[in-house]
């Protein structure tokens, strides 16, 4: 009987390796203060028993995140569809997937006579990034339709996103161009919200609600592990809907957030779900492709690349489950 036993065990083992096999791996490099953060703790909360595991490995700034993902130290970053279609044209063979169309912010103090774009010549401009941030490139296209060059018309003054609102707030700046987290927390303290990236984007003529940011991988990794991916993404467009939908969900997550008040939270709380993809196809890649060939033009090259166009296979697409 012990021997018949013995051998069925053995038997089991060797009819389900599935059961042996180690899940596989997703290295994934943030920012220890970035939004990401907000849905990969949800997606910890929310999914026990994941398919995959996950490494995050934490990054003191974008580039060094960059720099990560073209040595091989990880496999996944957060990063723009602009600078994976040059790094394309430099033979590095990354693609993206979508994160989110939130974007940037105009902000005034409450009592700006600032209204519109042209109401910024002969202020002082804080702008989050430097003299290519995408922000600032489309803003300065919008511009320009109305017959003004506005970085000859106004004063930028470039610089991190806590500093800007630290100016803004003392007086020091007419106007910042800033990412929209911080746009959030100073709309709570009442600044108000002149113009986010969208409405800037719209205003171009592009109707399409088009992501900036995305998940950032090796065309290799992809073809090796497409499932995982798909189902990766899967669970955090979930993670997101509880953050969006269920209120336990988001209190979890407060204080990744650094809100210091409720009316600051429900802020955030607001425009990262207003961020939340809803549609990533044809029509979304052509209104990348027409923003690709405005910031080409005004950047002259100097963002893009030489390509006339986004790259193939910039954008991937997930396999069917």
């Amino acid at each position: 009987m012990k021997k018949l036993i013995i051998a069925l065990l053995a038997g089991l083992l060797v009819a389900t390796p599935s059961l042996a096999e180690e899940k596989p791996t997703i290295r994934l490099g943030v920012l220890a203060f970035g939004t990401v953060n907000w849905e990969l703790t949800a997606l910890k909360n929310e999914i026990k028993t994941p398919s995959f595991n996950l490494d995050i490995r934490r990054l003191t700034s974008p580039q060094a995140g960059k720099i990560a993902l073209q040595s091989g130290a990880v496999d996944m970053i957060v990063a723009d569809w602009v600078w994976v279609s040059r790094q394309r044209e430099n033979n590095f063979n990354f693609t993206f997937y979508p994160y989110s169309t939130a974007s940037g912010r105009l902000m005034v103090s409450p009592k700006s006579t600032i209204r519109s774009v042209n109401d910024l010549i002969g202020k002082k401009l804080g702008i989050a990034g430097g003299a290519l941030d995408k922000n600032w490139l489309l803003l300065q296209t919008l511009s320009q339709r109305t017959g003004l060059t506005l970085k000859e018309n106004l004063e930028p003054v470039f610089g991190a996103p806590p500093l800007l609102s630290q100016q803004l707030k003392q007086g020091q700046l007419d106007a910042v161009m800033t990412y929209w987290h911080y746009g959030a927390k100073l709309e709570a303290l009442g600044f108000r919200s002149l113009l986010s990236g969208s409405d800037i984007i719209s205003g171009l003529g592009i109707e399409q609600k088009i992501p900036m940011l995305g998940y950032v991988f090796q065309q290799d990794f992809a073809s090796q592990h497409p499932k995982v991916l798909t189902r990766f993404f899967n669970n955090l467009d979930l993670a997101k809907a509880q953050l969006c939908l269920n209120d336990t969900s988001w209190q979890k997550i407060i204080p990744l957030t650094k809100a210091n008040n409720q009316k600051t939270a429900q802020l955030l709380r607001q425009r990262y779900c207003d961020g939340r993809i809803k549609q990533w196809g044809p029509a979304e890649h052509d209104g990348a492709e027409k923003i690709y060939t405005l910031l080409k033009a005004l950047s002259n090259n100097r963002l893009t690349g030489q390509s006339e166009h986004i790259n193939p296979g910039t954008f991937w697409m997930p396999s069917a489950p």
